[in-house]
């Protein structure tokens, strides 16, 4: 009796914890930058306390289209990690350019003024945690 009552309270806690939410749907393959296109803009990433991060942040300009490209780029785990377009170093103002995946390539959506951003963030949503920032030059 008492397997039985643990392994139902076992179940319906793994069928709860199935699925968070969607916090911010998965970016659209995109079709990589050609080879010998030149960045607008580009920085390398620095860590937040207790993570490792290698790598930097570009942007190029394709067809009127703005992308921000992850090169040579990892970063510790981490949950929920999303990748901010910002205007600040912190997570204050900016743009949600989707989830950090396997992809390195982001589109920035067409109505967003990119001399006001400054920054590139790696950053928790989940837990309002900033894992890394690269400041655009």
């Amino acid at each position: 009796m008492k397997k039985t009552v643990l392994l139902l309270v076992f179940s319906t806690f793994l069928i709860s914890c199935e699925e968070e939410g969607i916090l911010t749907p998965d970016i659209v393959q995109i079709v990589p930058i050609p080879v010998n296109t030149t960045p607008v803009n580009e920085g390398l990433f620095m860590p937040t306390s207790g993570i490792n991060v290698t790598g930097g942040a570009k942007i190029y300009q394709e067809n009127g289209q703005y992308k921000v490209v992850l090169e040579n780029f990892s970063i510790s785990g981490g949950p929920d990690l999303k990748v901010y377009l910002s205007k600040t170093n912190t997570p204050n103002e900016f743009v949600n350019l989707g989830n950090l995946t396997a992809a390195t390539i982001y589109a920035i959506p067409q109505n967003v003024v990119l001399s006001d951003y400054k920054y590139v963030l790696i950053h928790c949503q989940q837990y309002n945690h900033l894992f890394a920032v690269a400041q655009l030059k």
